[in-house]
This record gives structure tokens, sequence and C-alpha cells, in this order.
């Protein structure tokens, strides 16, 4: 386990706002609880609380993925329209410690997903 620090900061933010994301216009998940993490030079991922996702549209998968500052990563595929996006979405299921936030939240990959935010 790493921790970020100044040379791999991680920020995690509350959105002021609400965030609907769409996957082939169909409304997936919605929120005003969204957490906004920024992540050392990637780009900025928006965190959405598990209570605000269409369950009936995640499968989940058996890809996982392991980030040395975030955790094990398990993925859910969408469908929407008869179409399917295998493991465009992930979530930790058990965080660290340093990123406790974002546990029990889901992110999309940005090219699956169409993100509205609606400010507050």
């Amino acid at each position: 386990m790493k921790i970020p620090g100044p040379d791999h900061p991680i920020t995690i933010s509350p959105v002021q706002g609400r965030v609907t994301v769409k996957f082939h216009g169909v409304v997936v998940a919605q929120t005003d609880k969204a957490l906004q993490l920024e992540e050392a030079r990637y780009p900025a991922v928006f965190y959405i609380p598990r209570s605000d996702i269409r369950a009936e549209r995640y499968t989940r998968t058996e890809h996982q993925t392991h980030c040395p500052y975030k955790g094990d990563a398990s993925y859910y595929s969408l469908e929407a329209e008869g179409v399917v996006a295998e493991n465009a979405v992930w979530t930790y299921d058990e965080a660290y410690p340093s990123v406790a936030e974002i546990q029990d939240h889901v992110a999309f990959y940005p090219d699956k997903v169409t993100f509205d935010v609606e400010a507050a």
C-alpha cells in the first residue's frame, strides 16, 4: 500500500451540484453527492455513491485491477438499449484508508458514458 504525497497527490472533493451519468442516452446514475478524485497527472474522475445508481443497468464482471494507492478494483459492465459496455465501471469494495471516502462509490470510463453536471 502506497500513501499519496507530494510525488503522487490524491485529493477528493465533493461536487457542488447534481451529476447525471448516461449510457446510450439512458440515465445509469444521478446524484447530488458525487465526489471528484484528482490523482497526480491523471484526469479528474467522478465517484458516484452506489445508492444513486440504476442497479438494473449494471452486471458485475470477473475483471479486477490493483492500484497501490487505492486498493483492489472490481468492475461492472453497463447495458442500455441493447448495447453492452464491458468493464465500463469500477469500484473499490475495500478502499485503502487514505481514500476511504470513495468506498461504496462507482466510477466510469469517460469514453463509455456521458456526464452532465448541473451547478448547485
